[in-house]
């Protein structure tokens, strides 16, 4: 029987002789579904898995009988009324307990006085059941009432939730927009001395390799706030891919230590190392691993008072572990669960930062969610220290030696090329080309990309570097129309801007350029692309020399 059947049934008690039979043949001749209660107990049973109507004899409210039904019908919900039909002994008097129910729940209860014809009993049913119908209406409006405030309700705590997380978001980015204008303000102020310096006609030999050393320290640091950025936003993303390989940990280890030795050396810290030699080469990105433990390092430099302890530890178990523990400032419980959030600093820490923008660690977690490893952090409270405990699911390597690539040394090349520099900003062009110049290039500059499209015509480069975002006639175009002039197929197209997203390198390659670059570029990496290029510009002029 389904749940609908259940409701709409007739309980029937009717302890007397045929009574209750009777009932169920005049009842189901009559399609109402019927059951037969033996018992209050049972009635108030089969209510309470649904009822159309609860029909039953004077007999039955003897005793206790009468009190358990009016608990039953007193506990119903608040839409529920079930009408109940009782059949009394014509011209007696009626029990107490009848007497009792009618008083109690009189909107409810029909009293019949037997004996009574046919067709008045089943009309008396018929309209117990259209009543039951209605009440069950409203049961279905208030519980469609009910879901839609509970929907409301979700909606309005969801919206909430959203606005909170935006108000914080706001804050963490306002935050951010103030921490990175300070930190790119104070690589600023000492270029800009020491390109006074270097304007001075007084300057000894010392001053100026140290007015160059001011300067390419500096600029470093200006790159390694914004490599932070792109690299985070690569991850968050999806588009930063690793190279695994098989790997040292004692190499990964060391690459760490030697990026944030400068800074721990500097704040006198004692760094101790505790890695055994026995663990095993796995596969991982080595660069990024040692990438996410210098990160590490440095933040537990820059968080330690001067003399302090930074201890550097592994095991390998199920999982490779790594930690990274400090006698530094700590952090604040509360402060624990936001500590891997973008742009998030630790309240007490902020000036302590010694420049950073809040990414550092969001970078951390990002790079070794990659590994399919997590980072969680410990700490005390204020004062107390603290630790970051790296975990890596430990992929042993094949016991051949891993191929590394190396990057082309950071030596001149030897092979003169015809360089084209195009970019609106003239101190960017200028300095690029006296460089270029002094590796022994030839080198011409365009401030525009129709100047440089009519020096290409001219000079027939072998390297054209373009930067993108110049007005009027950007690098794209540039780039389509000087291969459109004869011999422009020669040409290799480098664009150079600090456009540097994935989307950017794509576009770039779809207007034809040969590779992309993103500013500011290292002499080494500008030397290592020209040297890629140079065997195709030497063979390029013999063949020309050949014609």
């Amino acid at each position: 029987m389904t749940q609908d059947d259940l409701s709409f049934r007739v309980l029937i008690l009717a302890p007397v002789g045929r009574d209750a039979v009777a009932m169920v043949e005049l009842l189901e001749l009559h399609h109402h579904p019927t059951r037969i209660c033996y018992g209050m107990g049972d009635g108030v049973a089969q209510i309470a898995r649904g009822a159309g109507a609860l029909l039953l004899t004077e007999e039955v409210l003897e005793g206790k009988e009468a009190l358990l039904l009016l608990r039953c019908l007193d506990q119903q919900p608040p839409w529920s009324e079930i009408p109940v039909i009782i059949l009394t002994r014509g011209g007696e008097p009626r029990s107490r307990g009848l007497d009792d129910l009618f008083a109690a729940a009189a909107g409810s209860v029909t009293l019949l006085e037997r004996p009574l014809a046919t067709v008045t009993l089943v009309r008396s049913i018929e309209v117990a059941m259209r009543s039951r119908r209605r009440q069950y209406q409203v049961r279905d409006l208030l519980q469609s009432q009910l879901t839609r405030e509970e929907a409301l309700r979700d909606r309005e705590e969801r919206l909430r939730l959203a606005v909170v997380a935006l108000q914080d978001a706001d804050r963490r980015k306002d935050a951010f927009l103030a921490t990175l204008s300070h930190e790119l303000r104070n690589p600023l102020a000492p270029i800009r001395n020491a390109a006074k310096i270097l304007a001075s006609p007084r300057l000894t030999p010392m001053q100026l390799r140290w007015a160059q050393s001011v300067i390419e320290r500096q600029t470093g640091h200006m790159a390694w706030l914004l490599d932070d950025l792109l690299e985070l936003t690569r991850i968050t993303q999806g588009k930063l891919k690793l190279r695994k390989q098989a790997c040292s940990l004692q190499s990964v280890i060391d690459a760490a230590v030697e990026t944030a030795r400068p800074l721990l050396e500097r704040k006198g810290h004692e760094l101790l190392i505790n890695v055994p030699p026995d663990i095993p080469r796995f596969v991982a990105d080595p660069v990024r691993l040692a990438q996410a433990i210098s990160n590490l390092l440095t933040n537990a430099a820059k968080y330690t008072d001067a003399g302090g302890r930074v201890e550097l530890s592994a095991s390998l178990g199920e999982q490779l572990v790594i930690t990274v523990a400090d006698n530094g400032i700590g952090i604040q419980p509360e402060q624990l669960g936001r500590l891997f959030t973008m742009f998030s600093q630790v309240s007490s820490a902020i000036g302590r930062s010694e420049g950073g923008l809040g990414v550092g660690l969001a970078l951390v977690r990002g790079l070794l969610e990659l590994h399919e490893g997590t980072i969680e952090a410990h700490s005390a409270g204020a004062g107390r220290g603290s630790s970051f405990i790296i975990r890596l699911p430990f992929q042993p390597a094949a016991t051949l030696g891993e191929t590394l690539v190396e990057a082309a040394a950071d030596t001149p090349l030897h092979g003169k090329l015809r360089l084209l520099i195009v970019d609106d900003n003239h101190d960017a062009a200028d300095t690029l080309a006296m460089l270029l110049t002094l590796e022994g290039h030839d080198v011409k500059t365009a401030y525009d990309g129709r100047t440089a499209l009519s020096l290409a015509r001219i000079s027939r480069p072998d390297v054209a570097l373009l930067d993108i975002g110049m007005p009027e006639f950007d690098g794209y175009e540039t780039a389509r129309a000087i291969r459109q002039e004869r011999g422009g197929r020669d040409v290799c197209l480098v664009a150079l801007t600090g456009w540097g997203q994935e989307q950017d390198k794509r576009r770039a390659l779809e207007a034809g350029f040969d590779t992309h670059l993103t500013k500011p570029v290292e002499l080494g990496e500008m030397r290592r692309v020209l040297a890629e290029l140079v065997s195709a510009a030497q063979e390029k002029r013999s063949n020309e020399s050949n014609e």
